[in-house]
């Protein structure tokens, strides 16, 4: 790590250990801790941010002195864990260069939310930033971009993608929000906090099982093409419509079960560059379903 990541790791391990000290008797040396005080701390998270950190991973990166950052999504759930959106809010936090002491640091986790909310009262704003998170894995949703919907009274949605963090932000003069999420590969939810929530940092997602098994064979990565078949047959309703949708468009084309399954069965280049957009379900099998080729 370069000074300046050891610098807000090091702020950030110790913001995590004096706010885990607020509510639990433990050293504040957490290369004191012992597998009972881990333990406890590894519960205290879950309850604030719904994820854990393994026995080991806290030995790499809290007992030792870490080689290189943590993944971002771990440097999130910490975050999140003192009160911030997520890593790049806490890093921007105003900080002092100079070492940190535990009173002058807890000094700063109070005035640095009071000075948050006197500048988003002064300018009539609230600001809701939220990350999305796999419900299975715990891990962020970054590599597809999820489409959001804000709702809102008597006026037309507002449409918005996650950036490359997994993440969005929105500003309103509202104390809450309403939006609807959609993902190639999760179940559409609609999503409800209040600015005065503070676990409002982190969604969870549902993944969609069947765009997953549909992605899993789009891969081209089945040896027995004849089961891949059969197992696509069951996957599409008898009546399903797909649209394959063409680039500058140069059209649509309507293809039937048998002649997407018969796509999806040959092991061709153009097989690995299809990209499902939409699907609906009806009996549980895919009765309508749109893609491209890239």
């Amino acid at each position: 790590m370069n000074s300046n990541d050891t610098y807000h790791f090091d702020a950030l391990k110790k913001a995590v250990i004096s706010k885990f000290l607020e509510n639990h008797s433990a050293s504040s040396n957490v290369k004191d801790w012992n597998g009972d005080d881990i333990a406890l701390f590894q519960e205290d998270l879950f309850s604030e941010v719904n994820a854990k950190v393994s026995e080991k991973w806290f030995y790499s990166y809290f007992k030792h002195d870490a080689q290189k950052l943590p993944r971002i999504d771990m440097l999130n759930l910490l975050s999140g864990y003192i009160g911030f959106e997520h890593w790049n809010a806490f890093k921007s936090a105003p900080i002092s260069e100079e070492p940190i002491k535990k009173k002058s640091f807890l000094w700063l986790i109070i005035f640095i939310p009071i000075a948050i909310v006197f500048l988003v009262t002064m300018n009539s704003k609230n600001t809701f930033t939220f990350c999305f998170l796999d419900n299975m894995t715990s891990k962020i949703l970054k590599d597809v971009p999820i489409d959001i919907k804000v709702l809102q009274d008597n006026e037309s949605p507002l449409y918005f993608k996650t950036d490359s963090l997994g993440c969005f932000t929105y500003k309103t003069n509202d104390d809450k929000i309403r939006f609807v999420v959609s993902s190639p590969y999760h179940k559409t939810d609609t999503i409800v906090r209040s600015i005065n929530t503070h676990k409002n940092s982190f969604v969870r997602l549902d993944s969609d099982d069947y765009a997953l098994i549909l992605k899993y064979y789009t891969d081209g990565n089945i040896k027995d093409w004849t089961t891949h078949k059969q197992k696509l047959s069951k996957l599409f309703h008898n009546d399903a419509q797909i649209y394959r949708l063409y680039d500058n468009n140069a059209g649509v084309e309507i293809l039937n079960k048998e002649d997407f399954v018969r796509l999806l069965t040959i092991p061709t280049q153009t097989l690995k560059k299809i990209r499902v957009l939409d699907q609906s379900y009806q009996d549980n099998q895919i009765i309508t379903l749109k893609f491209t080729v890239q």
